[in-house]
């Protein structure tokens, strides 16, 4: 491994860590991360590793409860915007589990 090599548990990253902008590091930009990453595992949206619609359930309802926990443990402490946004989201993505559930 070089010098400007880091590793991490499943890849190497090269070079130093460039300065993100702050758009890509706020809440609301994570929260819809995680929110596409059950659409995905729900068959709703293709994969973008493989193009291709893949159901995934457990992985679905891990994401899903991974979002309702951030919603609880940062309760208080967002803004009215940022609430809004993860109670539609988990509103809109329980459903769409429910109904994906039963196909």
């Amino acid at each position: 491994m070089s010098p400007s090599e880091k590793r991490g548990e499943t890849f190497v990253m090269t070079g130093e860590a460039s300065p993100a902008s702050e758009e890509s590091l706020s809440f609301s930009t994570f929260i819809v991360g995680l929110g596409s990453a059950v659409l995905i595992h729900l068959g709703g949206a293709p994969n973008p590793e493989t193009g291709r619609m893949e159901k995934d359930l457990p992985l679905a309802r891990q994401n899903l409860d991974l979002l309702a926990m951030l919603r609880e443990k940062t309760r208080g402490n967002l803004t009215a915007e940022e609430e809004k946004l993860v109670d539609n989201l988990l509103s809109d993505l329980r459903l769409r589990y429910v109904e994906a559930s039963r196909k």
